[in-house]
């Protein structure tokens, strides 16, 4: 199983629409307003869903395997994954190289929230 390490960031206020302006650099792979996988799968619904188990997309083993040690995207989990994706997940087939603005995180996760209801 991967070792999977979590930072919690202080939390920061929240603007769906600022999130929506940040999540271009994300529409390239995946979609949040409909229920669609593209390169990457869909974020419809993203919040609470367990890692790795979106149906009709291909994970890789990593993602998979961080699925079934419990990771759930909440917004901890995403804030340390939207900083660094392969450092939180090794192997994952996801090739951005994350945010660096914990603003820009707070702002997309207010976006992605709207779809996840």
């Amino acid at each position: 199983m991967p070792a999977v390490a979590f930072v919690v960031h202080p939390s920061r206020a929240q603007d769906a629409a600022a999130g929506e302006k940040v999540f271009t650099k994300c529409k390239v792979c995946h979609i949040a307003d409909k229920d669609q996988n593209k390169v990457g799968p869909s974020l419809n619904g993203v919040i609470g869903r367990t890692a790795g188990t979106h149906p009709d997309f291909t994970y890789s083993a990593a993602m998979i395997a961080a699925g079934k040690s419990g990771v759930k995207w909440d917004e901890p989990t995403l804030t340390t994954y939207l900083h660094d994706p392969k450092a939180m997940v090794k192997g994952t087939k996801m090739t951005f190289p994350g945010l660096k603005s914990d603003q820009d995180i707070a702002n997309v996760i207010a976006y992605l929230k709207q779809f996840s209801k």
